[in-house]
């Protein structure tokens, strides 16, 4: 779980980004948005939902700098709010 932390401690993206994530925090519907984000029916464990989310927001990461087509501004900012989320919802680290 520590490693979590560290994984998303690390992420360094761009202050818009950032700053459109935490505004969208207030809306965020754990049931609803984190069932869609992952197209389950169910929404998973928080650690489960975290490592998931983290290996996509990699690639949509990846896709952002290098300016690919598939590269979904709207998604990339749900899968963010998504993360901080989430990261909440685990136990704090000793």
């Amino acid at each position: 779980m520590t490693d979590l932390f560290s994984q998303i401690s690390a992420l360094h993206r761009p202050q818009l980004l950032v700053r459109a994530a935490h505004a969208g925090l207030l809306e965020y519907n754990r049931n609803r948005d984190l069932k869609r984000l992952m197209r389950s029916p169910t929404a998973p464990t928080p650690e489960r939902a975290l490592k998931v989310l983290l290996a996509e927001e990699e690639q949509i990461e990846e896709a952002r700098r290098v300016g690919g087509k598939g590269y979904s501004l709207t998604r990339h900012i749900d899968l963010l709010i998504a993360l901080m989320a989430e990261i909440r919802l685990l136990p704090k680290p000793a």
